[in-house]
């Protein structure tokens, strides 16, 4: 399933797009996933080795229920998720993304939570809340979620170890009754 991000590709712009992830992406995944700055406020650690990301391509991305790739023309160059929740935690998703930094500040990141946001609540009609956490020193994830009409809830402080460090978290969510832009 490939979602399009409206006028884009038109009079010569690159199109944006969400497609599934896969294995031939793989020398797109490390431009961002081997990237300090990028993996900076992630749960994960930079990827140095490709046979690394292709396991993790293989038994995470694939199988994973919604993992899709960030796309400029087709070209990955960043991701997308909302890993599904079972029971109790079944009406929410925590939505995660990472973008490769030469693209930071274009507004690409929030075209793509917007797209999300878009198809999510109508693919999945048992979720209600879309939610993402946010290290307190990222500003700029920040900024992506309150211009994708995501609302901040508060500040989670010394909520989870990020790198060996305590970490303050704010949470912002987004409702399926809520006004989509």
């Amino acid at each position: 399933m490939e979602e399009t991000g409206g006028t884009d590709g038109q009079n010569g712009s690159p199109e944006l797009s969400l497609r599934p992830l896969d294995l031939s992406d793989i020398d797109d995944f490390m431009v961002w996933a081997a990237d300090d700055k990028v993996s900076r406020f992630c749960t994960w650690d930079t990827y140095t080795s490709k046979d690394a990301a292709i396991d993790f391509i293989e038994n995470t991305v694939i199988p994973h229920p919604w993992f899709r790739a960030i796309c400029l023309d087709n070209k990955a160059i960043g991701a997308i998720s909302v890993p599904a929740n079972n029971g109790g935690n079944k009406c929410r998703g925590e939505l995660g993304y990472v973008l490769a930094s030469k693209y930071w500040g274009k507004g690409i990141a929030t075209k793509a939570v917007k797209m999300v946001a878009s198809t999510i609540f109508k693919e999945w009609p048992h979720l209600e809340r879309l939610e993402a956490l946010v290290d307190v020193e990222n500003g700029g994830s920040q900024r992506v979620l309150e211009k994708a009409g995501f609302q901040r809830e508060g500040v989670l402080r010394k909520f989870c170890i990020l790198k060996g460090r305590t970490r303050d978290m704010v949470i912002y969510s987004l409702l399926s009754i809520d006004p989509q832009s």
